[in-house]
């Protein structure tokens, strides 16, 4: 069976348009459903503004542990949800570093601290830098956490950045898809609690969690993000492929995602296996 036969398992998902793409590292190995319409990435929008706090990283206009967010924070425990904030709201539930509580808060202050350092507001910034760069034509409807609509082809496109780094430095990219703060339990909303969660600079990481919305068979080192739209995009650095997808329908208690996701996400890696 070819990839694209089994990609055609999307044609029975629950939704109102599923739309999926593996990518390598040259670009776009397969895809079902249309690369062009645009929606919602919700978290996944993470991964975008993730990259752009390490553009900045890079370029010296922040440092990773510059005090950000509660007293005691940095833009390292923004980026890894162990800066003590909960999931909304600026009130911490507990002090940086102790616990992993995921939360969109973190990542709007992570915009709030580009514009103070740069004075462009992030908006801006994350065009400047990262999507016209990259000829990502997305849309910025919202917050840094969860702001960005874009089609399925926005999506491959970065992807393939992230399997081939042109704009971060590789070695950067590589420690951001590492742990931080390793063995701290923490809950993945939608999903469940994890002990350990583990999380990058920004991007989740599998380990060993399990059930997870990636595949059985994705390696432990992959990484990604899901967005509550029914969004997702994963990289699996040992096989170097990725996969992205939109779908238009929320990460609801139905809980389709988990059922529709990982048989497609092992199918293909067999096939890319």
């Amino acid at each position: 069976m070819s990839i694209d036969q089994v990609l055609r398992q999307i044609d029975d998902w629950p939704v109102p348009e599923a739309r999926v793409a593996v990518v390598g590292p040259k670009g776009t190995v397969a895809h079902r459903g249309t690369l062009e319409t645009k929606g919602r990435w919700a978290s996944v929008s993470k991964l975008l503004t993730a990259f752009a706090i390490l553009m900045a990283v890079q370029d010296e206009e922040l440092a990773l542990d510059d005090p950000a967010g509660p007293a005691g924070s940095t833009i390292r425990h923004l980026l890894a949800h162990t800066s003590g904030l909960p999931f909304e709201g600026e009130a911490p539930v507990a002090r940086p570093g102790a616990r992993r509580i995921y939360s969109n808060t973190g990542f709007d202050l992570l915009g709030d601290k580009v514009a103070e350092a740069t004075g462009h507001d992030f908006d801006d910034y994350l065009r400047w830098q990262v999507l016209a760069p990259l000829g990502i034509d997305v849309d910025i409807v919202g917050r840094p956490s969860a702001g960005l609509s874009g089609s399925l082809l926005d999506m491959t496109v970065f992807a393939e950045e992230l399997l081939a780094p042109t704009l971060l430095n590789p070695s950067r990219l590589r420690a951001a898809t590492t742990v931080a703060f390793p063995g701290l339990s923490g809950i993945i909303p939608g999903l469940g609690r994890y002990d350990p969660c583990d999380w990058g600079l920004g991007f989740e990481i599998r380990d060993g969690k399990s059930p997870h919305w990636t595949g059985n068979q994705n390696s432990p080192a992959t990484y990604g993000h899901f967005g509550g739209s029914g969004s997702f995009l994963w990289v699996d650095p040992d096989r170097q492929v990725a996969m992205c997808g939109l779908s238009g329908r929320v990460f609801d208690d139905e809980n389709w995602a988990m059922k529709f996701w990982p048989p497609l996400f092992d199918a293909v890696l067999a096939e890319v296996d």
